[in-house]
């Protein structure tokens, strides 16, 4: 081959490449921020509330976000498990609320933006109060 052919040959290599690098390197740039924050819209109804009263079963305190499970009687009076999505363990120890803040077994007050889809029985929190203590909550979180 000649060398002019060579170095065209190298430089195509090379020009191909370097599009290839920045399209994987915007791809993932870009793919990692939009799986880093979903839209609350797209699972709730922000311009609702809905307000559950019941018993708490369990608080996942973790990262992105922080769930409760609540058992509580639906409309009917028939008990129901809902999830109650809050914020993540840094936002919320920045409000002074740990993983110790809340126990199964405590009686809370929950009002929260409800689902999309009702059959799920899941809310993204706005407010929640424990009565027994006076202990609550009201805030945002993203």
């Amino acid at each position: 081959m000649s060398r002019v052919f060579t170095n065209r040959m190298k430089r195509t290599i090379l020009g191909l490449t370097m599009v290839s690098l920045a399209i994987v390197t915007a791809a993932v740039v870009t793919g990692g921020s939009a799986l880093a924050h979903h839209s609350f819209a797209a699972t709730y109804f922000e311009d609702k509330t809905q307000r559950v009263k019941g018993n708490l079963v369990q608080f996942q305190y973790r990262n992105p976000h922080s769930f409760l499970q609540v058992e509580a009687p639906d409309e009917r009076g028939v008990p129901r498990r809902w999830i109650v999505e809050w914020g993540a363990g840094g936002q919320l120890i920045r409000q002074g609320i740990t993983r110790e803040t809340l126990k199964p077994g405590d009686r809370v007050v929950i009002v929260g933006n409800p689902g999309r889809y009702p059959d799920d029985r899941r809310l993204r929190m706005v407010s929640i109060i424990r009565p027994s203590d006076g202990w609550k909550w009201h805030g945002t979180f993203e």
